[in-house]
C-alpha cells in the first residue's frame, strides 16, 4: 500500500511516498511560493504515484475542524499569499482520502507511531528553529481543541541578563520571540550554528526552553518531551535544559519519569523524517475513516 505524504512548510513543500510501516520510498521538495503556483506542482507530483491516501501536515494556523466551512484552509498566516487559502481544496483532484494536521502535530504523530514516543499515552513534541511549534499527543492522537496548540507563544519571564529580549511582533515576552533561531541571531549577531562555542548563548537559550518545558509539564503532565528543529542540533543544550527543568520544578513533582531526565527530555529519533512519517500516519487514518 502506498501513502502520499505532504509536509507543507512555509519555505518548502516536501512531497513523499511511503508504506504503512513508515518506510519512505521517495521524496522531493517544491519551493513554497503562491498557492496558484505551488499546489498544481504538488498535484502533478502525486497524481501518477498510485497513492491510496494523502496525509498533510501544514504550517498554520490551519482549520482542522471537519465541520467548519473553512476546513483545510490556511488561516491568518503571516505568509500573505496563503492567508485564507483552501489548501486541501487545491489537492482534491487527486481523488484520495486526505488527513490534515499542523506541521508540528505531524512530527509528534510520527514519533508516537514510529519513534521514541511509541506506546506512550501522552507526549509533547517541540520544534525549535525558524519558529517554535508545539505538538501535543494524548492517548495516541494529536490534541486540537478550539484550533490547535500554539505553545510557541506562551509568555515567559525575560532573563535579567538578556541583552535584546523578544522579537515577536505580537508579544513582548513569548517563547518563540525569545528562543527561536532568528531571536538568537538578533541577540548575538550570528546564526545559532556559528555560536556553538559560546557558553553564554546556550545558558540563556536553555533558560527559556526549560521555563517553557516546566510550564508544559505542570499543565499537561507528559510522559516524554521530544525536542527537534535546527536549534536543537546544538546537542550541548540537552544537559543544560534537563538541569534547569529539574531546578525549576523545585521538587514539587516526584515521578518515575522525572527521576531519569536523560530519558524524559530527548532529541527527535527519526532522523528529521518525523514529519513525513507523521503524514503517512495521517493518510492511513484518513483511509481507515473513509472505509
Amino acid at each position: 500500500m502506498l501513502i502520499g505524504a505532504l509536509e507543507a512548510g512555509g519555505t518548502k513543500m516536501v512531497c513523499a511516498v511511503g508504506r504503512e510501516d513508515g518506510t519512505i520510498l521517495e521524496q522531493m521538495s517544491i519551493p513554497t511560493t503562491t498557492p496558484e503556483e505551488t499546489l498544481p506542482k504538488i498535484v502533478s507530483y502525486f497524481k501518477d504515484k498510485e497513492i491510496q491516501a494523502l496525509g498533510v501536515a501544514a504550517f498554520g494556523p490551519v482549520d482542522l475542524d471537519p465541520s467548519s466551512d473553512t476546513y483545510g484552509y490556511i488561516l491568518n498566516t503571516p505568509k500573505l499569499a496563503w492567508r485564507n487559502k483552501d489548501l486541501l481544496g487545491g489537492l482534491k483532484e487527486l481523488g484520495v482520502p486526505m488527513g490534515l494536521d499542523t506541521d508540528v502535530n505531524g512530527s509528534c504523530l510520527g514519533e508516537m507511531t514510529y519513534g521514541c514516543a511509541k506506546g506512550l499515552d501522552s507526549v509533547i513534541y517541540l520544534t525549535i528553529g525558524t519558529g517554535i511549534g508545539v505538538g501535543v499527543g494524548i492517548n495516541g492522537r494529536p490534541l486540537h481543541g478550539m484550533l490547535h496548540p500554539e505553545g510557541g507563544h506562551i509568555l515567559l519571564n525575560i532573563h535579567r541578563d538578556d541583552p535584546k529580549g523578544c522579537i515577536c511582533p505580537n508579544h513582548a515576552n513569548c517563547f518563540e520571540g525569545l528562543a527561536c533561531g532568528p531571536s538568537i541571531e538578533a541577540r548575538w549577531g550570528r546564526k545559532a550554528a556559528e555560536l556553538a562555542d559560546r557558553a553564554e548563548v546556550w545558558e540563556l537559550e536553555s533558560y527559556y526552553i526549560a521555563q517553557a518545558l516546566t510550564d508544559f509539564i505542570m499543565i499537561l503532565s507528559p510522559r516524554r518531551i521530544i525536542l527537534g528543529g535546527g536549534v536543537m542540533h546544538q546537542e550541548q543544550l540537552f544537559p543544560l535544559i534537563r538541569a534547569k527543568v529539574k531546578e525549576m520544578i523545585g521538587g514539587y513533582l516526584d515521578t518515575r519519569e522525572l527521576k531519569d531526565m536523560d530519558s524524559y527530555i530527548v532529541p527527535a529519533s527519526l532522523h528529521d523524517d518525523q514529519g513525513i512519517m507523521g503524514c503517512i500516519k495521517l493518510g492511513l487514518d484518513a483511509l481507515e475513516q473513509a472505509g
